[in-house]
């Protein structure tokens, strides 16, 4: 029997951002390296705040470099990706569609996804939508009046909306295209008309098993309790997952420094063989997979990150949107900003340093350089510093310009 392997925690950290495609700085992107990203993250988390940018040109921002954002819409309108429920609302490559599909037959198991009561309460209205789709062409809410005098807020979505949303968790429409970043939806029929439940659905069992081994693939390193949360998988067999992977040699034990013992997925033990180092430095989104999963960041990275844009402002510790600040393969710090769009201005509101960053000349040339990339890309012309450490202000002016 091989030994098992002992590696630092830093090489364990090294190994999830490899796996994550954040350990090296990126060249310059091309189209097709947008679905390849997607790929390797498995799922792309869908969040609408957009005080910064949105969540999902974001996170790929993070892993590519400057790209045009239109490429993600381009990637859903033809046909290579999908969205669904997965962690969340996701964006999801189009091969792995008989994963979810199971979920989309039995949607009352989605909860707050899906309102059975409210579907069988408006058949009529609903198999009318359908048949308006399907005479005149995808839809999208905004295209439905909202009645007069209605309450305001999520729970009080008009009618049509309602309709939409359920139709999608039931898998009857599917997204083609976003407006504006709202969704466009058609008929499942008419995108996938090839397909066909008896011929092509996986059991939910075949289907679990492989979004397991997906996660694996994803996260690289992990602890068994860290598999289920990628999926939100309510009722994974994990012992046995870990049992059957292992015997097939797909993943590997290792003892990691302080952590104990981990599991690897087998397609990073090349990176073993010689010493590993991390060279890209970048602002995460708060929903990027290093740091949804706030357990999973504070044990592998001791980085205690919540996301707080859903918290009322009084009980926020940090800000809304706040961004953690990757620096070749630490989780360093955070900050908290907004673009200031019509006047060009990307504004940093604060910045927090975790206590065991060292403020070095080249951590600051790293950090500086990646804000003013990303400012950017944005289409900032400047950069303005409202609270910072005193450390970083002695060396960082408090606004500088990108046009320079």
């Amino acid at each position: 029997m091989e030994q098992k392997r002992s590696i630092s925690l830093q090489a364990a950290r090294y190994l999830h951002l490899a796996a994550q495609g954040l350990l090296r700085t990126p060249a310059k992107a091309r189209y097709d390296d947008l679905m390849r990203v997607i790929r390797q993250m498995a799922l792309l988390q869908i969040d609408t705040i957009h005080v910064v940018a949105r969540s999902p040109y974001l996170v790929l921002f993070s892993r590519l470099g400057d790209y045009p954002p239109a490429w993600l819409e381009q990637a859903l309108a033809s046909g290579v990706l999908f969205e669904y429920w997965a962690h969340e609302a996701c964006f999801v490559p189009r091969e792995d569609y008989p994963l979810l599909r199971h979920r989309m037959l039995e949607p009352e198991r989605l909860g707050w996804k899906y309102n059975a009561q409210w579907v069988a309460a408006h058949q009529a209205e609903i198999a009318e939508l359908l048949a308006h789709i399907a005479q005149r062409g995808p839809v999208k809410a905004a295209d439905f009046t909202s009645e007069k005098n209605s309450p305001s807020g999520w729970w009080a979505w008009k009618p049509h909306k309602r309709h939409l949303e359920n139709l999608f968790s039931a898998g009857e429409l599917m997204v083609v295209g976003r407006h504006n970043f709202q969704r466009v939806y058609d008929l499942r029929s008419r995108v996938m008309p090839d397909w066909q439940d008896a011929l092509h659905s996986l059991s939910e069992a075949e289907a679990v098993n492989e979004m397991l081994m997906k996660s694996a693939r994803s996260l690289g390193i992990f602890r068994e309790g860290w598999l289920p949360d990628y999926y939100r998988l309510k009722r994974a067999p994990l012992k046995s997952f870990i049992a059957t992977a292992q015997a097939s040699g797909a993943i590997v034990p290792v003892e990691v420094e302080t952590l104990g013992e981990l599991w690897l997925h087998a397609g990073l033990l090349p990176l073993l063989e010689k010493p590993l180092s991390a060279t890209h430095s970048a602002l995460l989104s708060p929903f990027d997979p290093v740091v949804w999963d706030r357990k999973r960041a504070r044990e592998l990275f001791s980085f205690d990150y919540r996301i707080e844009c859903y918290t009322p402002e009084a009980k926020r510790k940090y800000g809304y949107f706040v961004l953690p600040i990757l620096h070749r393969g630490e989780l360093k710090g955070r900050l908290d900003a907004k673009m200031a769009r019509k006047a060009g201005q990307l504004v940093i509101k604060n910045i927090w340093l975790e206590e065991t960053t060292r403020v070095t000349k080249p951590f600051l040339d790293d950090i500086q350089h990646a804000i003013s990339r990303f400012a950017r890309w944005q289409g900032a012309n400047n950069v303005i510093i409202e609270q910072a450490p005193d450390a970083l202000l002695a060396r960082w002016q408090r606004q500088w310009s990108l046009t320079e």
